[in-house]
């Protein structure tokens, strides 16, 4: 496949995934979420690191779709983003293990994209941070 100069590659479609079929150390997700919450996290200095002029927001927010929910880490602007009842597109998303659960996260390669409100409603029921995994070396 060669373009010329001027032209664009194709850009492909975005397949949507669902909250259910999201896996440990995954990324490159595109899902449409709903927030259900969000929780500021209190930013807590470290010893012997110098404290930044300004520290980062975090929230933890609580989102998904009609298969599930995981919980999502809003950072600085994204939390701005990420209010209850909001709803959004994840693209590019990624899981982080935190003390063995999972947690979804968009960093600088992602973006958050607020998208027109979902009919859908959260199974809440289905949280998949409340699922604890453990790290097994497989040997060879």
């Amino acid at each position: 496949m060669s373009t010329t100069a001027g032209e664009k590659p194709a850009l492909r479609k975005p397949v949507f995934t669902k909250v259910d079929q999201l896996k440990p150390v995954t990324s490159g997700h595109t899902l449409t979420v709903k927030v259900v919450s969000a929780t500021p996290v209190p930013g807590r200095a470290r010893p012997g690191v110098a404290a930044p002029s300004r520290p980062p927001r975090i929230a933890e927010c609580l989102v998904g779709d009609e298969t599930g929910a995981i919980v999502f880490t809003a950072r600085n602007e994204q939390v701005d983003l990420l209010k209850p009842g909001a709803t959004v597109i994840l693209r590019n998303a990624k899981i982080d293990m935190f003390k063995g659960s999972m947690r979804l996260a968009v960093d600088k390669w992602g973006r958050i994209e607020a998208a027109e409100p979902a009919s859908f409603t959260v199974k809440e029921d289905n949280n998949l941070s409340l699922v604890e995994y453990e790290l097994v070396n497989v040997a060879e």
